[in-house]
């Protein structure tokens, strides 16, 4: 059920983004205590405002009002995916070459399933990521498909 409702959301979603030229980081649909919400985090070069989140959450109501997805009572909420937003694609992590990113691995890679430093380069779906190992700059080349989770990293 949940993942129709996100499939639906992002046909519906995307009409309006592409028309105010933002882009889609996210959709979730998820229980929190007896609340359902639905959630639609979305992003533009240079971050996004208020306002915008505003007028998207506005279009995108109407058209799940027309289209009725979601039987239950839920909560829309349309905003930033903030400084740590998620990496969910290939493209993401190719747009994001230089800035620090945190991946969280399937299985293993020299004997860590968790990478956080500079994302040097992805091509040929293999992300080279700089870390510091104590005071030691390294390097670790991550193939794509071994990556379960990736996001952008504040650096401190």
């Amino acid at each position: 059920m949940s993942s129709k409702v996100v499939e639906i959301t992002e046909e519906l979603v995307q009409p309006i983004l592409k028309e105010h030229n933002l882009e889609l980081v996210d959709i979730e649909y998820v229980k929190e205590g007896k609340d359902w919400f639905l959630r639609v985090f979305i992003d533009k070069e240079g971050g996004i405002d208020i306002a915008e989140c505003g007028a998207v959450s506005e279009l995108l109501g109407e058209k799940l009002d027309e289209k009725d997805p979601v039987k239950d009572a839920y909560f829309l909420e349309v905003s930033s995916p903030g400084a740590e937003r998620p990496l969910k694609t290939k493209e993401d992590l190719a747009m994001n070459i230089n800035k620090n990113i945190h991946v969280k691995l399937y299985a293993p890679i020299n004997g860590e399933k968790e990478y956080e430093g500079l994302l040097k380069e992805f091509s040929n779906n293999l992300a080279t990521i700089e870390y510091k190992d104590k005071a030691k700059k390294k390097q670790v080349e991550i193939p794509y498909e071994k990556i379960a989770k990736a996001r952008l990293a504040v650096a401190f």
